[in-house]
Order: structure tokens, then sequence, then C-alpha cells
């Protein structure tokens, strides 16, 4: 998002923030992500509720008509507080409660310890697809309804991740919304550490880093970006030795692979 839409996201941000105490977080998020269905479905809709011309009031006795007897009070109340907002683009709107419907189910989970669980879980479901191209095509196959993908990833989840990560993985297979499995869970990932104010930085080495490893990176990184970063380790043999580190749209490249490609352009 650029200018008026990410500044009206970070607004959206806060109210769910300030507000978090008096929301039941699973039923907003929920609601939430049922709106991101229906203004993905109703482009006439979403253009009038993204429209700044039109009249506040409108939108909300609008807002009230179609979902007042359907939607968590709390998330009709976020979803006018963000309609409220001036966005780009009413696509940006879309892209707004998503992010907000998400980052409300993450809350929940924090407020009731279980984030790490499903920071971790998520990693390893985007690592399970990225290793099985077989689980990867059906999950995007077009011709494959949203019910029997659904049945698809109960089979897959059910009784083995957590009722948060399901409803997330959920979001990124059913409403992938232009972006591939992998960069919607990567997203998600991205709110679950911005929900306790950290970086996420995905590491890729040639073997498993033991704790004090983990810490000393950790503690690396942390000073070099001035945040808090939880790592999501991954091993690649090919990585040869150091490691591979990826901070949102940022590689540092420390492994050895790279030094002797570096060392073999140098030579030619």
């Amino acid at each position: 998002m650029q200018g008026a839409s990410r500044d009206a996201l970070a607004v959206a941000r806060e109210q769910l923030a300030a507000t978090r105490g008096d929301l039941d977080l699973a039923a907003a998020g929920e609601g939430l992500l049922s709106v991101v269905r229906l203004l993905d479905r109703e482009t006439q809709l979403r253009r009038t509720l993204g429209d700044p011309t039109t009249d506040a009031q409108a939108k909300d006795a609008l807002l009230d008509s179609l979902l007042g007897s359907q939607l968590d009070a709390g998330a009709l109340r976020l979803v006018k507080a963000a309609v409220a907002q001036r966005w780009s683009s009413s696509r940006d709107l879309v892209d707004a409660v998503e992010v907000l419907g998400v980052t409300a189910l993450l809350l929940e989970a924090d407020g009731e310890g279980r984030l790490d669980t499903v920071e971790a879980e998520l990693f390893r479901f985007e690592r399970a697809l990225a290793g099985s191209p077989e689980l990867r095509a059906v999950l995007t196959d077009r011709g494959l309804d949203a019910e029997r993908k659904t049945a698809l990833l109960d089979g897959l989840l059910d009784g083995k991740a957590d009722g948060t990560t399901r409803r997330v993985i959920a979001q990124a297979v059913l409403a992938p919304r232009g972006r591939t499995i992998e960069d919607a869970l990567e997203q998600f990932s991205g709110l679950a550490a911005d929900v306790r104010s950290r970086t996420l930085a995905t590491v890729t080495s040639a073997a498993p880093l033991d704790d004090a490893q983990r810490s000393r990176l950790a503690a690396t990184l942390t000073s070099q970006l001035g945040r808090e970063v939880q790592l999501q380790v991954e091993v690649d043999p090919k990585v040869v030795g150091g490691v591979l580190v990826k901070v949102g749209d940022e590689v540092i490249d420390g492994s050895t692979r790279h030094r002797l490609a570096q060392a073999r352009r140098s030579l030619s």
C-alpha cells in the first residue's frame, strides 16, 4: 500500500489495538474475513464502500442494512471505522479488512498463550507445501471447489494444528486474492510478529541451529535492525555453510555457497 492507504491502514490497526479488550476477538476475526470474501465477490459494493466521495452516513446505513443482523458487532464497528478512512483504491480497503481479521485471530491466540505455536505451525505448513508439489497443485486447483479444499485441509490439520492456525491457513488457501499460498502465509506470519512488535526473519542454514546459535543470531539481528527479531529456521544442505537470512524484502547472504560464488566471479 502507498500514500493514503498506508496511513488509513495504520489508523485501522490502531483502532483494533485500542478496542481489543472489548472484542470477542475470534468472532471479530471470523466476521472480518467473511466481509473480505463478500467484498471480493461484490465488485460494486466494494467500489461504493471504497469511494471517498460517498457520504459516510450512507456507507454506515448500507453496512447496517447488509450486515447488521449477521455480523459480529465488534467486526461491524471495525469495518465501519475502516470504511470511514480514505483509501487509494477499493482493493486496498479489502486488503486492510483482511489484515484486521487475521490480526484479530492472532491477538486472541496471543492472549491465550498460543501464538508461538501458531507461528511455528504456519511456518511448518509453508515448508510442507514447498516440499510437496502434489499438495500445492491440489490446493491451488481452480477446478476444485472450496468445500473439497476445506475437507482436505481438515484431514491434514484436525488434531494436528491449533484452531487459529487452521483458520489462518484456510484464508490463505481459500482466498488467495492474487497471491500464492506461500506469499499469503508469509504475510500472515509477519502479522503474527507484529502482534508482539517483533520482526520476522527466515533463516536458512546447512544444518540445524542449536539454542545458543539461535540466541546469538537473534541478538545480532536485533542489534542491527533495532527491533526484536523472531527467527524461523529451515535446513537446506545446498547452503553448504553459514546462513541465509531473509527479513522482509532484504536478503543477508552469509552462506558458504554465496561466498564461493563471489570468489568465482572475482576470479573470472
